[in-house]
């Protein structure tokens, strides 16, 4: 009896301990993921300016919800231009990271748009809200690529990955001028992604752990959790999408992305790349990942 109220105890001290970090310290693993620098992808052998794949290109700053300004990137296709591709980088990631897509999609006659996600890279905010304010922000990026009278904008389609692309799905589903969307490893919903974080990180199922710092978090940050879902926003898309994910990923489960998929209006199409994990799609498939995605552009930003 002395032995089991002494685990009791036990039980108890640790769960209260863990309850007091989280609750001081979750909200900012959630809101404030560190920002990468080009030092990180240096170290991968990643280009981090345009120049450095010889791109021309102009950096804007456009001011979105809150008076945040986002650091932008944009490329004017080579003529004839086929339309305009937005790049969403993933979570902690920037606007560096979809050098290596701008020159794809440039050598392609594709207009490209990078930009650092609030809370991110080079631009403002003091909270990452996964989709909640950014689909907004998104908006905001469209309406400014529609008052450039001086190129030839064509058709609007995103290419986000992670994060990213949980915000395309997202503002999709609100913007009927987006006319595709590619989806690589996102997550279906905000709380679905974070219970899976919490396991991976402190080892404990308990729902009360994962409530306390989402409820916590909004308070912060001024947003609803569970308004955060691409699984729900995709019954208002009604465009082409095309689903990738590496079926090795260990950071976002594959299942969401089949999730995703399945929850789909027609047309969609999905691309598994079998031993690829979150961030080696390209490097796993190689030429058949760029010619899937080349020609899924092709065929819908006619």
């Amino acid at each position: 009896m002395i032995f089991l109220y002494s685990l009791i105890i036990a039980v108890g001290t640790f769960l209260l301990s863990v309850t007091l970090v989280l609750l001081l310290v979750g909200p900012t693993l959630l809101l404030c993921p560190r920002r990468r620098t080009a030092e990180f992808y240096r170290k991968l052998q990643y280009p981090v300016t345009l120049s450095e794949v010889t791109l021309p290109y102009e950096e804007i700053n456009i001011i979105v919800n809150h008076g945040i300004k986002l650091n932008s990137w944009l490329v004017k296709a080579r003529q004839p231009a086929r339309g305009t591709v937005i790049y969403l980088h993933g979570v902690a990631d920037c606007k560096m990271d979809g050098i290596r897509f701008a020159k794809l999609l440039y050598d392609n006659h594709y207009n490209i748009f990078l930009y650092d996600s609030r809370r991110h890279g080079e631009s403002e905010g003091e909270f990452c809200t996964y989709g909640y304010f950014e689909k907004l922000d998104l908006v905001k990026v469209i309406d400014y690529l529609v008052t450039r009278t001086d190129m030839n904008l064509g058709n609007i389609a995103l290419f986000g990955t992670s994060m990213g692309a949980a915000v395309a799905l997202q503002t999709a589903a609100i913007d009927s001028r987006i006319r595709a969307v590619i989806s690589e490893n996102s997550f279906a919903t905000l709380r679905s992604i974070f219970d899976d974080y919490q396991r991976r990180m402190i080892k404990l199922p308990f729902h009360y752990l994962r409530n306390i710092v989402i409820k916590r978090s909004e308070l912060q940050a001024k947003f609803k959790a569970n308004d955060v879902s691409p699984l729900e926003s995709l019954a208002n898309v009604h465009i082409p999408i095309l689903f990738i994910y590496g079926t090795e990923d260990h950071l976002i489960n594959h299942e969401y992305s089949i999730r995703l998929f399945n929850a789909a209006n027609e047309p969609k199409e999905v691309f598994p790349i079998k031993g690829a994990k979150h961030n080696d799609t390209w490097q796993i498939a190689g030429v058949e990942y760029e010619s899937k995605i080349l020609n899924f552009l092709e065929r819908y930003l006619k």
